[in-house]
């Protein structure tokens, strides 16, 4: 039925819209004419009953035409109708005008406060409520309790501060923060996606990650996904959470002491990482790895290993219960670069007067050892000095793990192999430096000397192979004749056998050490070989060098001085070390 004009529930039309059709009105069909005519009145029918004013109020007006109708007269749908409904719910300023509920409350005071153990009885809605929020110490907003198995999924409440604060309720709040904090994927599941991954021969991609994932039965997001890809790429390629680091520029060595302690050197000390394994098995997994990409087995028969892996990263790992608290790895990161004498002098290493006698022991082709502790720099002064080497001479390095990277157009680095599994396929440092003498070398060069490579390192300086080099672990080059001594002892080679040589093939030492305050690597002190009236071959001081760049002349600054051509001389105006 038609409502007369004027009527409250009638919307008026005027303009254009008065002569769009209404919508669901038919445009064409006359009213009575056939099945259509009765449809179009049953419409009709329908929507006179379904607008008709409903004789119970609700507790609010009606919409007005001006809020409802748009576009001809469609009533908006339920997002743009509840967009709306937010927009007018929050004035200009952002805050949160009175709702409702709020009107609710004023006209029925006996509402605000329900009494206790009870609950307001009716219907009520999810957002309606007294607008009296709870907050906590830290001034966050906290969800009104309320019986039932219904629970508030968030109300719009006013904050101290008087702004619109929208609350979370705990159960959401903590799957939000669990989703924050827990990326890592369970490491069942990882494992079951690596082992069928790896039984199909395939690469862990997203999408083979996500097959595996259905196929196992399980329900994932695309963030398990990733996560999973993610994991499966730590595990199987590089070393794992430790690769950042030993790609960070800078970093020497990066140690691992089971599953929290993690450290790194970066040439000033050793520093504590923020890196935190899942447990002792995960490091043990890595070391393994890393092992197995070398060639070589760790396990509980054969614990330990000291290898070189593919990038050239110096690998020792020792498996728990005999290292603790945990699997231990110690991983040498090699230079990405090779300072020159010049580069290291700006650096702090050393000063002008020791970067020329280092320079002159090089064209002298004097035979020297460089000495220090474990990360004192011994391996970067070398290559550094080995860079000053003329490019018309023949370098051949002999090391166990390839370190020395002179920058020099002429090398020939040989480098020793341990035994397989079966025992079998090893070659040992000693063999290399016999092979090297075959190799036409102008320059022999012993990475480190540790064993009965010693012998052969004597016998070649001492058959006109001049200029030869190498690094020695020692305290004080006080400390190298004895080193030595036991070196050659061990190899079979007697004490006065060992000193005779000794006394032929070496000339110097050149000590490098950290600083006590500052921690720089720095050359520390410049000492000479001299036999004694008994045979015994003693390293005594020529230079001293403090911390601070003072050089102190010692006993033997003489004898330096007619070894090399360079450095002071000593003319009673300096301090004597060791006088």
């Amino acid at each position: 039925m038609e409502r007369p004009r004027g009527h409250p529930w009638t919307v008026e039309r005027h303009g254009p819209a008065a002569l769009a059709p209404a919508r669901g009105r038919a445009c064409g069909p006359v009213v009575g004419a056939g099945s259509a005519g009765r449809a179009e009145r049953r419409g009709r029918r329908r929507r006179a009953h379904r607008r008709a004013p409903s004789p119970r109020p609700r507790g609010r007006r009606p919409p007005t035409p001006s809020r409802c109708c748009r576009r001809g007269g469609r009533r908006p749908r339920g997002r743009e109708r509840r967009g709306r409904q937010r927009r007018r719910a929050r004035g200009r300023c952002g805050h949160q005008r009175r709702t409702t509920a709020d009107r609710v409350v004023e006209r029925h005071p006996a509402r605000r406060t329900p009494p206790a153990g009870r609950t307001p009885a009716g219907p009520r809605r999810r957002d309606a409520g007294p607008a009296a929020a709870h907050h906590d110490e830290r001034g966050l907003p906290v969800p009104p309790g309320r019986r039932g198995r219904r629970r508030a999924r968030g109300s719009t409440l006013l904050g101290p501060c008087g702004r619109a604060e929208r609350l979370v309720p705990a159960r959401t709040r903590a799957g939000a923060m669990r989703r924050l904090t827990d990326t890592a994927p369970d490491h069942a599941l990882v494992i079951e996606v690596r082992d069928r991954i790896a039984a199909a021969g395939e690469r862990p991609t997203p999408e083979r990650v996500a097959a595996a994932l259905r196929a196992g039965g399980h329900v994932h997001g695309d963030r398990t996904v990733l996560a999973v890809v993610d994991a499966l790429h730590r595990e199987t390629v590089g070393a794992g959470l430790l690769e950042p680091l030993l790609r960070t520029p800078g970093v020497t060595d990066v140690l691992v002491n089971g599953p929290r302690e993690v450290y790194v050197d970066r040439g000033d000390g050793l520093e504590r990482a923020g890196i935190v394994f899942e447990d002792d098995d995960a490091v043990r997994r890595l070391a393994q790895r890393l092992a197995a990409a070398a060639g070589r087995r760790l396990d509980d028969a054969s614990p330990f290993v000291d290898v070189r892996l593919p990038d050239g990263t110096r690998l020792h790992a020792v498996l728990a219960p005999i290292a603790r608290p945990g699997t231990a790895l110690s991983l040498r990161v090699p230079a990405r670069r090779t300072y020159s004498l010049a580069e290291l002098a700006a650096r702090g290493a050393f000063g002008d007067e020791v970067h020329r006698i280092l320079r002159a022991v090089v064209e002298s082709r004097a035979a020297f050892l460089v000495t220090g502790g474990t990360g004192t720099g011994k391996t970067t002064l070398l290559s550094a000095m080995l860079g000053a080497v003329s490019d018309t001479e023949r370098i051949v390095v002999v090391e166990d793990a390839s370190e020395l990277r002179p920058d020099h157009p002429h090398v020939v680095a040989l480098e020793s192999r341990p035994a397989n599994v079966e025992g079998a396929g090893g070659v040992v440092l000693r063999d290399l430096v016999r092979q090297a003498l075959r190799m036409r070398p102008d320059r022999l060069v012993v990475g480190e000397v540790r064993g009965a490579e010693v012998v052969d390192l004597l016998g070649a300086l001492n058959t006109g192979h001049e200029g030869g080099c190498g690094t020695l672990h020692a305290n004080t080059p006080h400390d190298v004749p004895a080193r030595l001594e036991a070196l050659a002892t061990a190899a079979g080679l007697p004490r006065a056998a060992l000193h005779s040589q000794l006394a032929a093939a070496l000339h110097l030492v050149v000590h490098v050490a950290k600083g006590r305050r500052s921690g720089t690597r720095r050359v520390a002190e410049i000492a000479v070989f001299r036999p004694g009236s008994d045979g015994v071959v003693e390293c005594v001081p020529a230079l001293d060098v403090a911390e601070d760049g003072t050089v102190a002349l010692g006993p033997a600054a003489a004898e330096l001085h007619r070894l090399v051509g360079a450095g002071p001389v000593p003319d009673g105006g300096r301090e004597a070390v060791g006088a």
